[in-house]
């Protein structure tokens, strides 16, 4: 049986959490915003400390994308400047803030409304179920 668009949405938006956490962004969210907007199912939000680090976070999910789905980005916006980087893949887009530009967007606030979805996180001694990350020899 074949997942749906919306299952394979929720899917790629479970798995860039679980790679933005691993790489240690914070406050990582995933929202269904399928009801409210018409243009994707689903945003992941995510915080990162330091300009270097939202930008390690984007290129870390980026990869995993490709690497697990076979997915790029349709568009990428914000990498030069790596204050808020955003990856549209259509159904899904990952925002990843520097700590100061998610405080002053506030885009949780935004969609308040928008059901917050699970996710699990990678535990170094296993993945979540049907999620394998491939490292670049970081640990």
């Amino acid at each position: 049986m074949t997942d749906t668009p919306y299952q394979q949405a929720l899917s790629a938006a479970q798995l860039a959490a679980a790679v933005a956490d691993d790489k240690k962004a914070t406050g990582v969210l995933v929202l269904d915003v399928s009801k409210i907007l018409a243009i994707t199912d689903m945003f992941v939000i995510a915080s990162a400390n330091n300009r270097r680090l939202v930008r390690t976070v984007a290129e870390a999910v980026e990869d995993q994308l490709r690497a697990e789905l076979g997915r790029s980005p349709i568009r990428t916006e914000g990498m030069s400047e790596q204050q808020w980087v955003l990856l549209d893949y259509g159904d899904v887009i990952l925002h990843v803030f520097s700590d100061e530009m998610r405080a002053f967007y506030e885009i949780e606030r935004l969609y308040r409304d928008a059901p917050r979805m699970e996710w699990d996180p990678i535990v170094r001694s296993g993945l979540p179920e049907g999620v394998a990350i491939t490292t670049d020899g970081d640990s």
